[in-house]
């Protein structure tokens, strides 16, 4: 008994160690992940500085993270859909149709081109619109989760209904005359900087700690790797999937709410053609397309990598009618990098 002891017992203690380090290893591999866009960040300022001096002026780089914050919440609200293994592609219309509606609600018929309701105060407008978010979300939620419809087809039908009544509210014209409550945090500026890159990076922050930290953002992960297996272990898939295509939906009216504040309009086609932009963000930033994976921070750097790319072309004086093209590429660039890093084997 005594040697069978004394063989077993070094099995176990060479075992520990290697899985200790097979684990270290994915771990950190994990953490590089999210990392793998500051190089191409860093690359893409020196050459920007290369093209144009301007590039690396407080104006210009102020300027290039105010116009990503609009496209910034999109992406946070799809970062949290995807690792759970869901998609909403509704969110390109959302951003739009939350802030018509919200006006068309607030303000009054004038005779003008545009004939609103006026059944609630302009205090309201920015309350309303985020319910709007929330009622999408939840519309989208139960047709998904209670109906049991194909969550791909009902957002992009979803999509396309809501484009037809954006266009139809606002008669296919722009919003010029907005509530001054709804434009303060697009326009508004604070210790030098635009409020809009304030609100965003509290609520990147929020979100990265909520999925870091809190067990329900934990649990996104569970139910984008497994959905079974998180059922079977006591997390509520449906209730929280249903609560995370919520969220997204207001968060996608909120950048509507920054996105007109900061033009100081709403046109008729706001948010068209969005949802190529925030899947290229998305990807390039490390979440996995089929659930489980994937980082707040990651997602940042997949806007703002896609930004200074648009910066530096436009400095360079290439034509932006590139970028739709460019955006696309970098998707299908992206997921062959991420096929082989993963070193996972197709079937």
């Amino acid at each position: 008994m005594t040697a069978t002891t004394d063989l077993t017992e070094p099995a176990v203690s060479k075992a520990e160690p290697a899985s200790a380090d097979a684990t270290r290893r994915r771990v950190d591999l994990g953490r590089f992940r999210e990392l793998s866009l500051v190089p191409a960040i860093l690359v893409l300022g020196l050459i920007g500085f290369i093209v144009s001096p301007a590039f690396l002026t407080a104006d210009n780089l102020i300027g290039v993270a105010q116009q990503s914050t609009e496209l910034s919440l999109l992406v946070l609200a799809t970062t949290f859909i995807l690792v759970a293994g869901r998609m909403d592609l509704s969110l390109e219309s959302t951003i739009g149709v939350a802030p018509v509606i919200a006006v068309w609600l607030v303000l009054p018929s004038s005779g003008g081109r545009f004939n609103g309701l006026g059944l609630f105060p302009e205090w309201t407008a920015i309350p309303l619109c985020l319910l709007v978010g929330a009622v999408i979300g939840a519309v989208n939620g139960f047709l998904i989760l209670k109906l049991r419809l194909n969550g791909f087809i009902v957002t992009l039908g979803a999509l396309t209904m809501l484009r037809g009544l954006q266009v139809a509210l606002s008669e296919g014209q722009s919003i010029v005359e907005l509530p001054s409550s709804f434009t303060y945090l697009g326009k508004a500026s604070w210790l030098g900087v635009p409020a809009a890159i304030w609100v965003c990076a509290l609520l990147f922050a929020l979100g990265g700690s909520a999925l870091a930290w809190l067990r329900h953002g934990r649990a996104l992960y569970a139910i984008g790797g497994n959905a079974e297996a998180a059922r079977t272990a006591g997390i509520r898939v449906d209730r929280i999937v249903w609560i995370v295509l919520i969220v997204g939906s207001v968060l996608a009216a909120f950048a509507g709410i920054l996105y007109s504040g900061h033009y100081g309009s709403i046109s008729a086609t706001q948010g068209s053609g969005w949802i190529f932009q925030v899947f290229a963000a998305t990807v390039i930033g490390g979440v996995s397309l089929n659930g489980g994976k994937g980082s707040v921070f990651g997602a940042l750097t997949g806007v703002l990598t896609l930004q200074l790319v648009v910066n530096v072309m436009t400095l360079a004086g290439v034509p932006p009618l590139w970028n739709q093209f460019l955006n696309g590429a970098i998707i299908i660039v992206a997921l062959i990098i991420s096929r082989f890093a993963s070193g996972e084997k197709q079937e």
